[in-house]
């Protein structure tokens, strides 16, 4: 056996768990984001605290993955298509970790919102939003996995229909805020919630474009598809 062999027999050990650190993490996402609407759904606060707890443990994870992937390029030395790799990995990673925070956020809100009177119809709406975005990660980390291309670009265009969705409720909110002034507090609240869900589709879409990259070494062709129509009103939300 030569040591070229060894090499890359380790290479792709080492590789095999940085890429199941990423499941681990994308899991991990899938969850909070699904919990955090819940919790804002059912009133849940301890279930909000409980993801916000959560939110530390995606943060380690992604630490680990970059300590892990900065040692497999110092010892192994990757070049082309494998470095290609291991720096896609730090591009998925810190896309998810960025997921965690907008789940963390929603719980935060959610807490809030438990407090308010409820707006009609609203929390119902976030919810299949959420399911559609949770949906997006599964597929897309399903996509990372298997390196499949055609899915990755099925994520890709989907987030067209996210975009859709947070316009409709964004439209919802303005007509609940003009109806009634008390509605304001809660709305804007419900609002920030649904752009923080956006976002994450968002970043779903930027994994799926890493995957194309990193099966075929070209970036996606083309802009990416987006209907978010909102930003000429000046109120396009914010994760705090």
């Amino acid at each position: 056996m030569t040591s070229k062999h060894h090499i890359a027999t380790a290479f792709d050990r080492d590789l095999e768990a940085i890429e199941a650190m990423i499941t681990r993490m994308g899991g991990l996402v899938e969850a909070a984001i699904l919990d955090a609407v819940h919790a804002l759904e059912t009133c849940d606060i301890d279930l909000a605290e409980q993801v916000r707890r959560g939110d530390a443990e995606i943060d380690a994870l992604e630490e680990r993955i970059n300590i892990e992937a900065a040692r497999l390029i110092a010892l192994r030395a990757p070049t082309a298509a494998d470095l290609r790799t291991v720096l896609s990995a730090m591009k998925i990673a810190a896309a998810l970790e960025r997921c965690g925070d907008y789940a963390k956020n929603l719980a935060k809100r959610s807490d809030v919102l438990s407090r308010m009177p409820p707006v009609e119809g609203a929390t119902g709406s976030i919810r299949r939003m959420g399911k559609a975005v949770q949906l997006q990660l599964k597929q897309v980390l399903d996509a990372y996995i298997h390196r499949d291309t055609e899915l990755a670009e099925e994520v890709r265009q989907g987030d067209h229909d996210v975009d859709q969705m947070y316009n409709t409720l964004f439209r919802e909110f303005l007509t609940h805020m003009m109806e009634d002034p008390r509605n304001i507090t809660p709305c804007m609240h419900l609002h920030f919630i649904a752009k923080n869900i956006e976002r994450v589709g968002d970043h779903a879409t930027g994994i799926a474009e890493q995957v194309i990259y990193l099966a075929t070494g070209a970036m996606p062709d083309g802009e990416r598809p987006k209907a978010d129509n909102t930003a000429s009103t000046g109120c396009t939300g914010g994760a705090t």
